[in-house]
Protein backbone atom coordinates (compact mmCIF):
# COMPACT_ATOMS: atom_id res chain seq x y z
CA UNK A 1 0.00 0.00 0.00
CA UNK A 2 1.37 3.82 -1.09
CA UNK A 3 0.54 6.59 0.44
CA UNK A 4 0.39 9.97 -1.06
CA UNK A 5 -0.06 12.74 2.05
CA UNK A 6 -1.72 15.75 2.26
CA UNK A 7 0.70 18.58 2.14
CA UNK A 8 1.19 21.07 4.88
CA UNK A 9 4.21 23.20 4.65
CA UNK A 10 2.24 25.90 2.77
CA UNK A 11 -1.22 26.68 2.32
CA UNK A 12 -0.50 27.62 -1.40
CA UNK A 13 0.84 23.83 -2.11
CA UNK A 14 -1.65 22.24 -4.60
CA UNK A 15 0.66 19.51 -6.12
CA UNK A 16 0.48 16.16 -5.95
CA UNK A 17 3.61 13.19 -6.98
CA UNK A 18 1.29 11.00 -8.91
CA UNK A 19 -1.83 12.66 -10.68
CA UNK A 20 -5.27 10.70 -10.82
CA UNK A 21 -4.71 9.30 -13.97
CA UNK A 22 -1.41 8.14 -14.11
CA UNK A 23 -2.64 6.36 -10.27
CA UNK A 24 -5.22 4.45 -12.41
CA UNK A 25 -2.44 3.21 -14.53
CA UNK A 26 -0.42 1.87 -12.00
CA UNK A 27 -3.38 0.54 -9.77
CA UNK A 28 -4.56 -1.22 -13.60
CA UNK A 29 -1.60 -2.36 -15.16
CA UNK A 30 0.64 -3.27 -11.85
CA UNK A 31 -1.74 -3.93 -9.34
CA UNK A 32 -0.83 -1.42 -6.98
CA UNK A 33 -2.70 -0.17 -3.91
CA UNK A 34 -3.04 3.33 -2.75
CA UNK A 35 -4.65 5.58 0.05
CA UNK A 36 -4.80 9.64 -0.28
CA UNK A 37 -4.91 11.48 2.21
CA UNK A 38 -8.01 13.83 2.06
CA UNK A 39 -7.01 17.27 1.45
CA UNK A 40 -8.86 20.63 0.74
CA UNK A 41 -6.33 22.46 -0.77
CA UNK A 42 -4.73 19.78 -3.57
CA UNK A 43 -5.01 21.03 -7.34
CA UNK A 44 -6.71 17.29 -8.00
CA UNK A 45 -9.74 16.44 -5.44
CA UNK A 46 -10.17 13.64 -3.67
CA UNK A 47 -13.29 12.17 -5.58
CA UNK A 48 -10.40 12.35 -8.86
CA UNK A 49 -8.60 9.95 -6.70
CA UNK A 50 -11.39 8.25 -5.43
CA UNK A 51 -12.69 7.59 -9.74
CA UNK A 52 -9.63 6.46 -10.35
CA UNK A 53 -9.27 3.83 -7.42
CA UNK A 54 -7.61 4.86 -4.83
CA UNK A 55 -8.41 4.97 -0.80
CA UNK A 56 -9.66 8.07 0.75
CA UNK A 57 -8.64 8.70 4.41
CA UNK A 58 -7.82 11.21 6.88
CA UNK A 59 -4.15 9.14 7.46
CA UNK A 60 -2.23 6.84 6.17
CA UNK A 61 -1.24 4.73 9.20
CA UNK A 62 -1.65 1.12 7.04
CA UNK A 63 0.82 2.73 4.29
CA UNK A 64 4.55 1.40 4.71
CA UNK A 65 5.51 3.85 1.49
CA UNK A 66 4.54 7.41 2.02
CA UNK A 67 4.73 9.42 -1.13
CA UNK A 68 4.94 13.37 -0.96
CA UNK A 69 6.04 16.83 -2.39
CA UNK A 70 7.57 18.74 0.02
CA UNK A 71 9.05 18.54 3.41
CA UNK A 72 7.49 16.40 6.01
CA UNK A 73 7.22 17.91 9.44
CA UNK A 74 9.61 15.68 12.57
CA UNK A 75 6.83 15.41 14.54
CA UNK A 76 4.35 14.02 11.54
CA UNK A 77 6.83 11.08 10.93
CA UNK A 78 6.37 7.85 11.81
CA UNK A 79 8.83 4.47 12.39
CA UNK A 80 9.93 1.76 10.23
CA UNK A 81 8.15 4.05 7.07
CA UNK A 82 9.32 4.10 3.66
CA UNK A 83 9.74 8.60 3.02
CA UNK A 84 9.78 9.06 -0.68
CA UNK A 85 9.97 12.88 -1.18
CA UNK A 86 12.00 16.29 -1.55
CA UNK A 87 13.75 16.43 2.19
CA UNK A 88 16.01 19.21 1.15
CA UNK A 89 18.77 17.92 3.47
CA UNK A 90 21.91 16.99 0.72
CA UNK A 91 23.94 20.56 1.02
CA UNK A 92 22.88 19.91 5.34
CA UNK A 93 20.31 22.36 5.08
CA UNK A 94 20.41 23.26 8.85
CA UNK A 95 16.46 23.94 8.91
CA UNK A 96 16.34 19.97 7.77
CA UNK A 97 18.20 18.56 10.03
CA UNK A 98 15.71 17.68 12.70
CA UNK A 99 13.55 15.99 10.36
CA UNK A 100 16.62 13.97 9.08
CA UNK A 101 17.60 12.87 12.53
CA UNK A 102 13.80 12.36 13.43
CA UNK A 103 14.42 9.64 10.36
CA UNK A 104 17.37 7.96 11.49
CA UNK A 105 16.28 7.70 15.14
CA UNK A 106 13.08 5.96 13.91
CA UNK A 107 14.60 3.80 11.16
CA UNK A 108 13.14 4.82 8.20
CA UNK A 109 13.86 4.76 4.98
CA UNK A 110 14.23 7.84 2.81
CA UNK A 111 14.35 8.40 -0.99
CA UNK A 112 15.03 11.81 -2.27
CA UNK A 113 13.74 13.24 -5.46
CA UNK A 114 16.27 15.11 -6.13
CA UNK A 115 18.31 12.19 -6.20
CA UNK A 116 17.10 10.17 -8.71
CA UNK A 117 19.96 10.75 -11.52
CA UNK A 118 20.93 8.73 -14.22
CA UNK A 119 24.64 7.40 -14.92
CA UNK A 120 25.73 11.16 -16.05
CA UNK A 121 23.92 12.53 -12.35
CA UNK A 122 21.69 14.19 -14.61
CA UNK A 123 18.34 14.62 -13.08
CA UNK A 124 15.76 12.69 -14.02
CA UNK A 125 12.52 13.77 -11.93
CA UNK A 126 12.25 17.50 -11.28
CA UNK A 127 9.59 20.89 -11.43
CA UNK A 128 12.33 23.18 -12.04
CA UNK A 129 11.33 24.11 -15.75
CA UNK A 130 7.56 25.02 -13.79
CA UNK A 131 9.77 26.80 -11.70
CA UNK A 132 11.15 28.95 -14.60
CA UNK A 133 7.45 29.16 -16.31
CA UNK A 134 6.18 30.49 -12.77
CA UNK A 135 9.05 32.95 -11.94
CA UNK A 136 8.91 34.41 -15.63
CA UNK A 137 5.47 34.95 -15.61
CA UNK A 138 5.56 36.41 -11.71
CA UNK A 139 9.11 38.67 -13.01
CA UNK A 140 6.91 39.87 -16.02
CA UNK A 141 4.06 40.70 -13.55
CA UNK A 142 6.49 42.48 -11.13
CA UNK A 143 7.76 44.53 -13.99
CA UNK A 144 4.30 46.09 -14.49
CA UNK A 145 3.57 46.55 -11.50
CA UNK A 146 6.79 48.99 -11.09
CA UNK A 147 6.29 50.49 -14.35
CA UNK A 148 3.32 51.42 -12.76
CA UNK A 149 4.51 52.78 -9.98
CA UNK A 150 7.33 55.27 -12.18
CA UNK A 151 4.09 56.18 -13.76
CA UNK A 152 5.28 54.87 -17.40
CA UNK A 153 2.25 52.91 -19.40
CA UNK A 154 3.22 49.61 -20.33
CA UNK A 155 1.88 46.72 -21.85
CA UNK A 156 3.39 44.69 -18.99
CA UNK A 157 0.31 46.23 -16.56
CA UNK A 158 -1.78 43.58 -18.26
CA UNK A 159 0.04 40.43 -16.50
CA UNK A 160 -1.25 38.87 -13.54
CA UNK A 161 0.82 36.68 -11.38
CA UNK A 162 1.16 33.12 -11.77
CA UNK A 163 -1.21 31.54 -10.05
CA UNK A 164 -4.22 33.77 -11.32
CA UNK A 165 -4.02 32.08 -15.03
CA UNK A 166 -5.92 28.81 -15.02
CA UNK A 167 -3.06 26.99 -16.64
CA UNK A 168 -0.27 28.05 -19.45
CA UNK A 169 -2.84 27.66 -21.69
CA UNK A 170 -4.37 30.25 -20.03
CA UNK A 171 -1.57 32.27 -19.66
CA UNK A 172 -0.21 31.99 -23.09
CA UNK A 173 -3.36 33.00 -25.01
CA UNK A 174 -3.30 36.35 -22.24
CA UNK A 175 0.45 37.29 -23.04
CA UNK A 176 -0.39 37.33 -26.76
CA UNK A 177 -2.05 40.74 -25.48
CA UNK A 178 1.09 41.96 -24.20
CA UNK A 179 3.23 41.01 -27.42
CA UNK A 180 0.50 42.50 -29.93
CA UNK A 181 1.37 46.44 -28.45
CA UNK A 182 5.13 45.64 -28.30
CA UNK A 183 5.02 44.79 -32.34
CA UNK A 184 2.71 47.45 -33.01
CA UNK A 185 3.61 50.24 -30.76
CA UNK A 186 6.53 49.58 -29.48
CA UNK A 187 7.63 49.91 -25.64
CA UNK A 188 8.19 52.69 -24.19
CA UNK A 189 11.08 55.31 -25.04
CA UNK A 190 12.12 55.25 -21.33
CA UNK A 191 12.77 51.47 -21.31
CA UNK A 192 14.42 51.21 -24.89
CA UNK A 193 16.45 48.74 -24.90
CA UNK A 194 14.70 46.46 -22.97
CA UNK A 195 16.99 43.83 -22.13
CA UNK A 196 16.48 40.20 -19.93
CA UNK A 197 19.77 38.05 -19.04
CA UNK A 198 19.23 34.97 -17.73
CA UNK A 199 21.45 33.51 -15.37
CA UNK A 200 22.11 30.12 -15.85
CA UNK A 201 20.91 27.49 -18.88
CA UNK A 202 19.71 24.86 -17.56
CA UNK A 203 16.17 23.33 -16.96
CA UNK A 204 14.72 26.24 -15.05
CA UNK A 205 16.57 28.84 -17.42
CA UNK A 206 14.75 26.77 -20.10
CA UNK A 207 11.21 27.07 -18.63
CA UNK A 208 11.52 30.84 -18.37
CA UNK A 209 13.09 31.66 -21.46
CA UNK A 210 9.72 29.38 -23.47
CA UNK A 211 7.88 32.12 -20.81
CA UNK A 212 9.78 35.42 -22.26
CA UNK A 213 10.09 34.10 -26.06
CA UNK A 214 6.55 34.52 -26.05
CA UNK A 215 6.65 37.97 -26.57
CA UNK A 216 8.80 39.79 -29.85
CA UNK A 217 12.08 38.71 -28.98
CA UNK A 218 15.67 39.19 -30.22
CA UNK A 219 18.53 37.29 -28.59
CA UNK A 220 22.01 38.54 -28.33
CA UNK A 221 25.73 37.85 -26.95
CA UNK A 222 27.06 38.84 -23.15
CA UNK A 223 29.56 41.06 -25.09
CA UNK A 224 26.69 42.78 -27.40
CA UNK A 225 24.84 44.64 -24.07
CA UNK A 226 26.74 47.58 -24.39
CA UNK A 227 25.66 48.15 -28.14
CA UNK A 228 22.57 47.36 -29.00
CA UNK A 229 20.21 49.54 -31.09
CA UNK A 230 17.10 51.51 -28.59
CA UNK A 231 14.74 49.34 -30.40
CA UNK A 232 10.70 49.75 -29.50
CA UNK A 233 9.60 46.51 -31.48
CA UNK A 234 11.51 44.15 -29.26
CA UNK A 235 12.69 43.04 -26.35
CA UNK A 236 16.37 41.73 -26.15
CA UNK A 237 17.51 38.54 -24.68
CA UNK A 238 20.82 37.43 -23.25
CA UNK A 239 21.79 33.99 -21.33
CA UNK A 240 25.01 34.21 -19.16
CA UNK A 241 26.36 30.54 -19.01
CA UNK A 242 29.66 30.16 -16.21
CA UNK A 243 32.48 31.93 -18.49
CA UNK A 244 30.16 35.28 -18.47
CA UNK A 245 30.14 34.79 -15.01
CA UNK A 246 33.37 34.51 -13.34
CA UNK A 247 37.17 34.58 -14.74
CA UNK A 248 40.30 33.31 -13.93
CA UNK A 249 42.06 34.93 -11.22
CA UNK A 250 45.39 34.63 -13.09
CA UNK A 251 44.15 36.14 -16.83
CA UNK A 252 47.31 34.49 -18.39
CA UNK A 253 44.82 31.28 -17.99
CA UNK A 254 41.62 30.27 -20.15
CA UNK A 255 38.26 29.80 -18.56
CA UNK A 256 38.09 26.49 -17.72
CA UNK A 257 34.32 24.83 -17.16
CA UNK A 258 35.57 21.79 -14.91
CA UNK A 259 37.99 23.09 -13.64
CA UNK A 260 35.87 25.68 -11.88
CA UNK A 261 33.76 23.61 -10.91
CA UNK A 262 36.65 22.07 -8.39
CA UNK A 263 38.63 24.99 -7.84
CA UNK A 264 36.12 27.69 -7.55
CA UNK A 265 38.59 29.33 -5.50
CA UNK A 266 40.94 30.19 -8.86
CA UNK A 267 38.28 32.30 -9.94
CA UNK A 268 36.39 35.54 -9.25
CA UNK A 269 32.78 37.29 -10.43
CA UNK A 270 32.62 38.64 -14.15
CA UNK A 271 29.24 39.62 -14.11
CA UNK A 272 28.55 43.08 -12.58
CA UNK A 273 29.54 44.81 -15.34
CA UNK A 274 27.07 43.39 -17.49
CA UNK A 275 24.30 43.82 -14.69
CA UNK A 276 24.23 47.79 -15.55
CA UNK A 277 22.86 47.10 -19.26
CA UNK A 278 19.91 44.71 -18.08
CA UNK A 279 16.43 46.10 -17.43
CA UNK A 280 15.43 42.26 -15.92
CA UNK A 281 17.37 39.91 -13.83
CA UNK A 282 16.29 36.36 -14.29
CA UNK A 283 18.50 34.02 -11.60
CA UNK A 284 18.48 30.32 -12.69
CA UNK A 285 21.82 29.33 -11.47
CA UNK A 286 23.14 26.20 -9.25
CA UNK A 287 24.65 28.43 -6.70
CA UNK A 288 26.83 27.07 -2.97
CA UNK A 289 28.90 29.58 -1.15
CA UNK A 290 31.99 28.68 -2.39
CA UNK A 291 31.26 29.92 -5.76
CA UNK A 292 31.52 33.89 -6.49
CA UNK A 293 28.71 36.00 -6.43
CA UNK A 294 26.49 37.17 -8.99
CA UNK A 295 26.32 40.70 -7.44
CA UNK A 296 27.22 41.19 -4.16
CA UNK A 297 25.77 44.07 -1.42
CA UNK A 298 28.48 46.71 -2.24
CA UNK A 299 27.78 46.43 -6.07
CA UNK A 300 24.09 47.17 -5.76
CA UNK A 301 25.22 49.85 -3.94
CA UNK A 302 27.12 51.21 -6.31
CA UNK A 303 24.37 50.64 -9.22
CA UNK A 304 21.58 52.16 -6.99
CA UNK A 305 23.92 55.11 -5.40
CA UNK A 306 21.81 57.81 -4.88
CA UNK A 307 20.58 60.26 -7.07
CA UNK A 308 20.81 57.51 -9.76
CA UNK A 309 18.44 55.83 -12.01
CA UNK A 310 19.91 52.32 -12.99
CA UNK A 311 17.97 50.61 -15.79
CA UNK A 312 17.59 47.49 -13.57
CA UNK A 313 14.08 47.20 -12.56
CA UNK A 314 13.56 43.49 -11.01
CA UNK A 315 15.53 40.31 -10.01
CA UNK A 316 13.34 37.52 -10.77
CA UNK A 317 15.09 35.41 -8.01
CA UNK A 318 13.90 31.44 -8.89
CA UNK A 319 16.67 29.92 -7.18
CA UNK A 320 15.84 32.17 -4.00
CA UNK A 321 19.38 31.47 -2.44
CA UNK A 322 19.21 33.45 0.56
CA UNK A 323 21.99 36.19 1.03
CA UNK A 324 23.25 34.35 -2.10
CA UNK A 325 24.30 34.76 -5.64
CA UNK A 326 22.58 37.93 -6.11
CA UNK A 327 22.53 39.50 -2.74
CA UNK A 328 19.51 41.64 -2.89
CA UNK A 329 17.64 38.28 -1.88
CA UNK A 330 17.45 38.79 2.14
CA UNK A 331 14.60 36.76 2.32
CA UNK A 332 12.06 34.42 0.66
CA UNK A 333 8.07 35.47 -0.23
CA UNK A 334 5.01 33.54 -0.81
CA UNK A 335 2.49 33.92 -3.78
CA UNK A 336 0.18 36.10 -1.51
CA UNK A 337 3.32 38.83 -0.88
CA UNK A 338 5.45 37.61 -3.12
CA UNK A 339 7.44 41.07 -4.03
CA UNK A 340 9.57 43.90 -1.68
CA UNK A 341 12.22 46.59 -2.68
CA UNK A 342 15.59 45.65 -1.79
CA UNK A 343 17.24 49.29 -0.46
CA UNK A 344 20.97 48.93 -1.45
CA UNK A 345 21.87 51.57 1.28
CA UNK A 346 20.07 50.14 4.41
CA UNK A 347 19.91 46.62 3.54
CA UNK A 348 16.54 46.62 4.30
CA UNK A 349 13.84 44.82 2.66
CA UNK A 350 10.41 46.27 1.93
CA UNK A 351 7.07 44.95 0.53
CA UNK A 352 5.57 45.96 -2.58
CA UNK A 353 7.55 48.10 -5.71
CA UNK A 354 7.99 51.47 -4.02
CA UNK A 355 11.87 52.65 -3.13
CA UNK A 356 15.34 52.94 -4.67
CA UNK A 357 16.53 49.63 -5.40
CA UNK A 358 15.51 46.76 -7.53
CA UNK A 359 12.48 44.78 -6.84
CA UNK A 360 12.99 41.32 -6.17
CA UNK A 361 10.72 38.23 -6.42
CA UNK A 362 12.00 35.46 -4.27
CA UNK A 363 9.19 33.26 -4.06
CA UNK A 364 11.11 29.46 -2.32
CA UNK A 365 7.98 27.29 -4.07
CA UNK A 366 7.02 28.91 -7.30
CA UNK A 367 5.78 25.68 -9.16
CA UNK A 368 2.76 25.37 -6.73
CA UNK A 369 1.65 28.50 -8.65
CA UNK A 370 1.22 26.08 -11.56
CA UNK A 371 0.08 22.82 -9.71
CA UNK A 372 -1.58 20.79 -12.80
CA UNK A 373 0.79 21.43 -15.54
CA UNK A 374 3.80 20.65 -13.05
CA UNK A 375 2.18 17.71 -11.35
CA UNK A 376 1.57 16.30 -14.40
CA UNK A 377 5.15 16.80 -15.65
CA UNK A 378 6.40 15.70 -12.95
CA UNK A 379 4.12 12.69 -12.29
CA UNK A 380 5.36 11.17 -15.85
CA UNK A 381 8.29 11.61 -15.31
CA UNK A 382 8.45 9.82 -11.87
CA UNK A 383 5.98 6.90 -13.14
CA UNK A 384 8.38 4.69 -14.39
CA UNK A 385 9.61 3.99 -11.13
CA UNK A 386 6.48 3.34 -9.04
CA UNK A 387 5.82 -0.52 -9.70
CA UNK A 388 9.55 -1.22 -8.23
CA UNK A 389 9.05 1.25 -5.38
CA UNK A 390 5.81 -0.57 -4.84
CA UNK A 391 7.09 -4.25 -4.91
CA UNK A 392 10.48 -3.50 -3.27
CA UNK A 393 11.60 -5.98 -0.15
CA UNK A 394 12.10 -2.99 2.28
CA UNK A 395 13.90 -5.82 4.79
CA UNK A 396 17.02 -6.68 2.69
CA UNK A 397 20.14 -5.00 2.09
CA UNK A 398 19.65 -1.85 -0.35
CA UNK A 399 21.55 -3.65 -3.30
CA UNK A 400 19.06 -6.34 -3.10
CA UNK A 401 15.94 -4.66 -2.31
CA UNK A 402 14.93 -4.67 -6.00
CA UNK A 403 15.14 -1.43 -6.50
CA UNK A 404 16.61 0.07 -9.55
CA UNK A 405 20.12 1.71 -9.84
CA UNK A 406 18.28 5.03 -9.92
CA UNK A 407 16.22 5.31 -6.97
CA UNK A 408 19.19 3.23 -5.00
CA UNK A 409 20.94 6.51 -5.80
CA UNK A 410 18.55 8.72 -4.61
CA UNK A 411 18.10 6.85 -1.02
CA UNK A 412 19.95 8.77 1.51
CA UNK A 413 18.50 6.40 4.38
CA UNK A 414 18.10 2.96 4.27
CA UNK A 415 16.70 1.22 7.58
CA UNK A 416 18.06 4.12 10.08
CA UNK A 417 21.10 4.20 8.25
CA UNK A 418 23.19 6.85 6.33
CA UNK A 419 23.56 4.84 2.98
CA UNK A 420 27.56 5.11 1.67
CA UNK A 421 27.21 8.41 -0.67
CA UNK A 422 25.17 10.37 2.38
CA UNK A 423 28.04 9.38 5.01
CA UNK A 424 28.79 13.03 5.24
CA UNK A 425 25.58 14.24 6.41
CA UNK A 426 26.20 12.78 9.95
CA UNK A 427 28.35 15.58 10.82
CA UNK A 428 25.53 18.33 9.66
CA UNK A 429 22.61 15.67 11.65
CA UNK A 430 25.08 15.70 15.01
Amino acid sequence: MIGIRHEDKSTWEGRVPLTPADLKNLIAHHGLQFTVQTSQTRAFKDDEFRTAGAAISDNLAECPIIMGVKEIPPEKLEAGRTYVYFSHTIKGQPANMPALRRLLELGCNLIDYERIVDDQNRRLVFFGRYAGLAGMIDTLWALGQRLQHEGITSPFAQVQPAHKYDDLEHFSREIAKVAEPIRSNGIPEQLRPLVCGFAGYGQVSQGAQAIFDQLPVTEVSPADLGHLEPRGDTCYKVVFREEHLAERIDASQPFALQEYYKHPERYRASFFPCARHLTLLVNCIYWEPKYPYLITREQFADLYAPGTQPRLRVVGDITCDIDGSVACTTRSTDPSNPIYVYDPQTGKAVDGVSGHGPVVLAVDFLPCELPIDASRHFSQALLPFVPALGKADFSKPLAQSGLPSELQRATIIWRGELTEPYRYLSEHVR
